[in-house]
């Protein structure tokens, strides 16, 4: 098999969580770009119409689901609504998350099940959904876990973000070595700081001084993780599961 041919997706479907802008739309744009069919799901209608016309004129093939995956009951009907349209699932983004700012002693318990709910319970629900009905089934799937860089440190007031994504690394882990012999890999993305809708409060504040303290002097940029999904979601990792990969600029090293 030729290096093009490892990351060729034709054919393949991709199923992304929180696709409709930021992170998400950008990795669909990645997928869609390297032939895969992409479904992007999202808690809202008019973002979604705007990505998938977005990814139209791209010339991906979109399907676009509205989702709450804090409502984990209509995760079976989300799934069945892709693989009526496109059939098996066979790569799966879970990247939908939420964060949640407050020194530990006064964090709101409902923020607490919010961040976990999401950046936890949901991609561990999703992914054994699609895991049991799509890919266990035909030995072989990818799936991507996109944690974050703050799962591999403290934080100061973020103590729930910090938390979930080091549980959603260690959720990969666990899910890699469970369903490997299925021929399934299962890998963590753990970006740094991007400019999003998440972290634009705090880029305000100290944007300089995060990129100062990067050694490449350099926020994330609107294609710096589509090189890692495409890898991940490829045959070109194959032998890879069970990883994180930080996309951070370095700063993590520092």
């Amino acid at each position: 098999m030729s290096v093009k041919q490892l990351f060729d997706l034709t054919g393949k479907t991709a199923l992304i969580t929180g696709g409709s802008r930021g992170l998400g739309l950008q990795m669909a744009e990645a997928l869609g770009e390297m032939g895969a069919r992409v479904a992007i799901t999202a808690r809202k209608a008019d973002e979604l119409a705007e990505a998938k016309a977005h990814l139209a004129k791209l010339g991906v093939e979109t399907l676009t689901v509205v989702n709450d995956l804090q409502k984990f009951e209509q995760i079976p009907a989300m799934v069945d609504e892709v693989t009526k349209a496109f059939g098996d699932i066979d790569i799966l983004v879970n990247n939908a998350g939420a964060t949640w700012g407050a020194p530990a002693v006064d964090h709101p318990e409902e923020a607490w099940h919010k961040v976990m709910n999401l950046n936890v319970s949901a991609p561990f629900f999703l992914s054994r959904e699609v895991a049991r009905r799509c890919m266990i089934p035909r030995r072989q799937g990818k799936i991507i876990v996109i944690a974050s860089v703050a799962g591999l440190k403290g934080g100061n007031n973020t103590v729930a973000y910090n938390t979930s994504k080091a549980a959603a690394i260690n959720l990969a882990r666990s899910l890699a070595v469970e369903w490997g012999p299925h021929n399934i890999n299962v890998n963590a993305i753990c970006p740094g700081f991007f400019p999003s809708k998440m972290t634009a409060g705090l880029l305000a504040k100290s944007g300089e001084a995060v990129v100062a303290r990067a050694p490449l002097h350099r926020l994330g940029g609107d294609e710096d993780l589509k090189g890692a999904v495409v890898f991940l979601a490829s045959e070109a990792s194959r032998h890879i599961t069970g990883q994180h990969l930080a996309i951070d600029g370095g700063a993590i090293a520092v």
